[in-house]
């Protein structure tokens, strides 16, 4: 097994020390216990799936898409079904139609988002735009815009967070905040509306770690909406009233900014905010008694 797999391995949180989960610097100690978790070999490839997907913009180049929440871009080593990937390859066909760059499990995948935000995600058709948009993104030449609805009065108008990100090293399926070796992280962002105990931003990224803007508002006390996984509660509470479950988190990419891969043009695409979010928003504001006409407001270039 290489050094490359054994990585991986523990950066998924599959070696552990006498129960814990341990840096890879760690020092082993004559009796510990090492336990070594090896997943299957992931399948030779992804099935296609009849999926509707909603195609913004697509060309020889790129496909651009408005993924749902609840939808995985790709399959882990595990596999899965009904990811994004699928729904690609039952749309433009399992050979020649994207790009091979990813490797099997990931064509046409160059970057992703959570399964539970929905918004604007770009596909490569071809190696070559792959390539140029991969170094668009590496550059941080890639204007990224979410949308997402904050636990809390968020101090200021405006703001930037700039705390590294990092693996939790107690809970594999988060990323934290609060170690210093994590990788550098940049979120700006500016308010848009408020309401009685929450704040309605747009957030921009200037890197993209993993779970980038949920640690951020998370570290500092502002988890977003709906995302149990950094501390927001299942069910909100308003006064004396229980607002349904959301079943998702309060955050949107809604808008994307790249130079196109062919022409070197730059395009800008977007993706209105989903009617659940919409409606969520103004059950939240019937319930602070916020006046119909802010929301509409906060909204309307997101519409």
């Amino acid at each position: 097994m290489s050094r490359t797999h054994i990585q991986s391995l523990m950066d998924e949180g599959r070696v552990v020390v006498d129960g814990s989960a341990m840096k890879p610097s760690h020092r082993i100690e004559p009796g510990a216990l090492v336990v070594v978790e090896i997943p299957p070999p992931p399948a030779p490839g992804v099935p296609a799936e009849d999926i509707p997907l909603e195609i913004i913009f697509e060309d020889a180049d790129i496909g651009v898409v408005n993924k749902p929440a609840g939808m995985i871009v790709h399959p882990g080593a595990g596999g899965g079904a009904g990811t994004l990937v699928a729904a690609l390859l039952s749309r433009y066909g399992t050979t020649g139609g994207l790009s091979t760059i990813g490797g099997p499990l990931r064509p046409g995948i160059v970057h992703r988002l959570d399964k539970e935000t929905s918004g604007v995600v770009v596909i490569a058709r071809s190696d070559a735009a792959h390539l140029k948009l991969v170094a668009e993104f590496r550059d941080r030449e890639v204007a990224k815009s979410y949308v997402a609805l904050l636990h809390g009065a968020v101090k200021g108008e405006a703001g930037r967070i700039e705390l590294p990100v990092a693996r939790d090293l107690r809970r594999r399926s988060r990323m934290t905040a609060r170690r210093r070796e994590g990788r550098e992280a940049r979120t700006d962002w500016r308010v848009l509306l408020r309401l009685a105990g929450f704040t309605l931003i747009e957030a921009g990224l200037h890197t993209g770690r993993t779970h980038q803007i949920r640690v951020h508002f998370s570290a500092l006390g502002w988890p977003i909406v709906g995302d149990t996984l950094y501390g927001a509660p299942r069910q909100e509470r308003i006064s004396a009233e229980l607002l349904p479950p959301l079943g998702r988190n309060f955050l949107h990419a809604a808008r994307l900014a790249f130079s196109h891969p062919r022409t070197g043009k730059r395009v800008e695409f977007r993706a209105p905010l989903p009617e659940d979010l919409v409606s969520y928003l103004r059950m939240i504001a019937h319930a602070t008694k916020t006046e119909e006409r802010l929301i509409d407001a906060s909204l309307r270039e997101f519409l």
